[in-house]
């Protein structure tokens, strides 16, 4: 789906007008940590002592720890498990910002502009709050009915927030109106049909469930079948709207994002009942996809949710970087339909690689009517007993065919094969080949070579690309690109040793060149050189700063300190960008600004005499290996050196 892009200075804006204290405050408990920073418990990785650090003038956080860190849209995003775009609205509707959508260069953006998709939320809202309302009319005693014949008490209604529809033509129709929205804001909503005598309520006489984005705003409604006399589908959803896009969307997910995060497993189910149930028997990571089939858009959802380091490569290693980590677990029914299901989502399994699982019960049961028969324990214990799904999708296969005869055997043979092929793990197809070779009862060189043959076939078609493999762990704040290739990022524990002074000298250096530049002396500042920094790593901060060129007007005060430092960030490449972030959020040894103001007045002193005595020694060296009798060249390195000690007296003079 093409979008438009959010204009920049708007994204600007937003940056400027949220208070990154405040978002950040409400998952962290934060604390003075020193002059214009605060400090906390990191909320991306388990940590006892704070070491997550926020700098609400500059705008940036950084944890210590992890190494995760960013502006506040970052903060949302990571939080949150946003999008880019996703993190900048929701921040824009908080602080009132109003967006204005850019064509994306594929054609006119579909996204609706700001004020636009904020009408539409607000109609869903509006509908969602009279839904709830209905369900206690005696009109919808059929609907409370369903509920509780499926274990539903009205406790567990109000926490999905389902709902009823009246049987009336212009029940939510009226209500809407009343509420100053216009026929067209109706139509665009889905909420209503259009017909030949204009608008009427989609969802008559039925359950209604409110359809979710990630951050809890309702977007669309799923609506059940009651009424023998309702001649429509059993399950009737909103159409596709500005701002529901069933192929985007999982029902379920705004409840679950955060376990799903915490305990890296998703459990995808097929239905809204389902997911009530799996939720309430002690399974909170279920999710269903919404009148459609689980896809490659739900994949990366899902991916971006359980904090994959990069949803193009479908790869991903445990933190002891010997396996693959995080769970996606389906649910079907046990019915032809039901693996017939699990075998499409053996399709997009090449995706999850080895995290993938097939939970069926025997008897054909979902997780509703599990509950139902059989308590909350028996949907956990479900779960619990899944299988992989390349094992699933392999028996699945043979299970058509009898194996008691050699017909059967070479039919089952010729039909698995090509699944374990397309196994994008090379290390698991040895493995599974050798147990199909045992549910086939066949020699296992023979199959072996069968899944070699299958392979070679699958390759040679294109059908089946084989995955990048990873060459090293992702590490905290490390992105892959496209080619899943894994980019190296620098932390500063590991360019400046903490025993090393001029490595410290320098570091702090850069810390209030980047954190308070307006406390800095304009003199001393364009005094340093190109070359100021002896660490090869540091001098490659100092030398993205300087690209920036507009660090004198941010020691003058023409120019703010964030904006300087989204400047710097701006041009800094991959390896660089962490480091920058990191100094700028790093703790210097002072109490108050007049305390930073000597200190930092201190370090450029140091930093400038520093890089004297490196060029006093390199010409002295070079004067040593100068023959005397080469005259000229002999007096101009002197004349330097007297030049360089001018300096070093004149800075010491300074200094006392």
């Amino acid at each position: 789906m093409a979008q438009g892009l959010i204009r920049r200075s708007d994204v600007d804006l937003v940056r400027e007008r949220s208070r990154l204290d405040e978002v950040v405050g409400e998952h962290v408990t934060l604390r003075t940590g020193g002059i214009g920073s605060m400090k906390g418990l990191c909320p991306f990785h388990d940590e006892k002592t704070p070491s997550f650090n926020i700098r609400p003038q500059l705008g940036h956080w950084h944890c210590f720890g992890c190494g995760e860190g960013g502006d506040v849209i970052a903060f949302v995003q990571k939080i949150n498990h946003l999008s880019f775009v996703e993190a900048v609205e929701m921040l824009a509707g908080r602080y009132g910002v109003q967006l204005t959508y850019e064509d994306g260069g594929e054609g006119k953006g579909e996204r609706p502009d700001f004020g636009t998709r904020r009408r539409l939320l607000d109609a869903h809202a509006i509908a969602e709050e009279y839904y709830r309302e209905q369900l206690s009319a005696p009109e919808a005693e059929v609907g409370r009915r369903f509920l509780a014949e499926r274990g539903f008490d009205r406790a567990a209604a109000e926490r999905f927030g389902v709902g009823f529809a009246p049987e009336g033509w212009d029940a939510i129709t009226t209500v809407l109106r009343g509420r100053g929205f216009t026929e067209p804001e109706l139509t665009a909503s889905g909420i209503v049909s259009q017909g030949q005598r204009g608008v009427y309520d989609r969802f008559r006489g039925r359950l209604i469930w409110p359809i979710r984005d990630i951050t809890g705003n309702t977007i669309g409604f799923g609506a059940r079948r009651l009424l023998e006399t309702d001649k429509g589908p059993k399950y009737l959803n909103t159409p596709e709207t500005a701002i529901y896009h069933k192929s985007n969307v999982l029902y379920g997910l705004d409840l679950a994002r955060k376990d799903i995060s915490s305990q890296r497993r998703v459990v995808v189910v097929e239905g809204y009942t389902d997911v009530m149930a799996a939720h309430l028997a002690g399974v909170p990571t279920a999710v269903a996809s919404c009148g459609t089939a689980f896809g490659a858009e739900h994949v990366k959802i899902v991916r971006r949710v359980m904090g994959d380091s990069n949803p193009n490569s479908g790869l991903r290693l445990n933190t002891d970087g010997r396996g693959l980590s995080g769970e996606v677990v389906f649910t079907f029914d046990g019915d032809a339909a039901g693996q017939k299901a699990a075998l499409r989502a053996f399709e997009e399994d090449q995706k999850f690689v080895a995290q993938t699982y097939v939970a069926v019960e025997p008897n054909g049961m979902d997780p509703c009517d599990l509950r139902i028969t059989k308590g909350d324990q028996a949907v956990v214990d479900l779960i619990e007993a899944r299988k992989p799904m390349f094992e699933f999708a392999i028996r699945s296969a043979i299970a058509q065919v009898d194996l008691d005869t050699v017909e059967g055997q070479v039919t089952a043979l010729r039909m698995a094969a090509p699944v374990v092929a397309r196994i994008r793990d090379r290390a698991m197809r040895p493995e599974y080949a050798r147990r199909l070779s045992g549910w086939l009862g066949m020699d296992e060189r023979t199959v072996l070579r069968a899944v070699h043959d299958a392979g070679r076939a699958e390759g040679s078609s294109g059908r089946h690309a084989e995955a990048p493999q990873p060459t090293e762990r992702p590490e905290a704040g490390k992105e892959g690109g496209d080619d899943g290739l894994v980019i190296p990022m620098s932390r500063l524990a590991d360019v400046v040793s903490p025993r090393d002074p001029v490595g410290q000298v320098e570091t702090q250096s850069l810390a209030v060149l980047l954190q308070a530049p307006q406390l800095l002396d304009n003199a001393k500042v364009a005094a340093l050189p190109d070359d100021a920094f002896h660490v090869p790593a540091l001098q490659g901060v100092w030398d993205v700063m300087l690209a920036a060129g507009t660090l004198l007007d941010a020691v003058i005060g023409t120019l703010h300190p964030a904006r300087y430092l989204e400047q710097v960030l701006e041009i800094a490449g991959e390896t660089v960008r962490p480091l920058v972030v990191e100094i700028a959020n790093l703790d210097l040894p002072a109490r108050d600004e007049a305390g930073l103001e000597r200190l930092a007045g201190s370090l450029l002193d140091r930093l400038s005499e520093l890089s004297i005595t490196r060029e006093y020694s390199v010409l002295k060296q070079r004067l040593q290996r100068t023959d005397p009798s080469d005259g000229e060249r002999y007096q101009e390195i002197l004349t330097r050196l007297a030049r360089v000690q001018e300096k070093r007296r004149a800075l010491r003079s300074a200094e006392d």
